[in-house]
């Protein structure tokens, strides 16, 4: 174990891989906690303590935050920030897509074969957060025009409609139908290949017929549709990027 700069550690783990964990004291804590999300590993715990308690505390759980961090494809180099003028590849709609940049008379977003372009006025100062905001909208469109596409099947089939859809970025989940029966979607949807993004649609629409995960409810799903658990499990094992992907393109615009 040894220190970095700020609030860091470096923890060895016994494969050979090197993770750094995010180190926090809380006035609240209790007791020595680790956390593993799309952002990395943290600890937090009690103000005071040692620092050799939280060194054991981690060689403790050295196999279990590599393999959790590994099930988050997170045992890697983290992604390259977003900088204005560097063009970068990143998923959109399940494919490698080119981000450029070039200057405009307005900002927006120009689609093109090979990927898309954004269109800054320049000077401008508040370039990266307008790109940002941009890519935003754009990823919003993207799944409103499959989606209202789709919602003309599944409603007469269901019988149901949501009041309302609302695109977010969601830390965790991909979706949720909320008690006023409106649908959220996480915005990384539309860097997802569209049947993982019908799949969540398909998965919140039969919530409206039943609100558990019993199963009556997989049964509507497998009847509107059959390919859920290949979609299912391709989110499980692609997820983690698609989310890092879409906080490293869009984060100061994230809720």
């Amino acid at each position: 174990m040894a220190y970095l700069d700020g609030d860091w550690l470096e923890l060895a783990t016994p494969s050979g891989n090197t993770i750094r964990v995010l180190k926090a004291s809380h006035p609240r804590a209790r007791r020595l906690r680790l956390t593993v999300s799309t952002k990395g590993a943290r600890v937090t715990y009690p103000q005071g303590t040692h620092p050799s308690q939280v060194n054991a505390f981690l060689r403790h759980n050295a196999d279990w935050l590599e393999r959790k961090l590994g099930e988050l494809n997170l045992v890697i180099e983290p992604l390259p920030p977003l900088r204005v003028g560097t063009s970068i590849e990143f998923p959109l709609r399940g494919e490698t897509t080119v981000l450029d940049w070039a200057e405009g008379a307005y900002p927006r977003v120009v689609a093109q074969e090979s990927g898309i372009t954004l269109e800054i006025p320049r000077p401008n100062s508040r370039a990266l957060p307008v790109a940002r905001g941009l890519l935003a909208s754009y990823f919003e469109t993207q799944i409103r025009r499959d989606v209202s596409r789709w919602l003309a099947g599944y409603v007469p089939q269901l019988g149901l409609a949501p009041t309302a859809l609302r695109i977010r970025p969601m830390k965790s989940l991909w979706g949720s139908l909320d008690t006023r029966d409106r649908i959220n979607l996480d915005l990384a949807l539309a860097l997802a290949p569209p049947a993982a993004l019908r799949y969540v649609l398909a998965h919140e629409l039969c919530h409206l017929k039943v609100r558990n995960h019993s199963p009556r409810f997989w049964a509507h799903v497998e009847s509107i549709f059959p390919d859920w658990r290949e979609q299912r499990d391709w989110l499980r094992q692609n997820g983690a990027l698609l989310k890092a992907e879409l906080d490293r393109l869009i984060a100061d615009v994230a809720d």
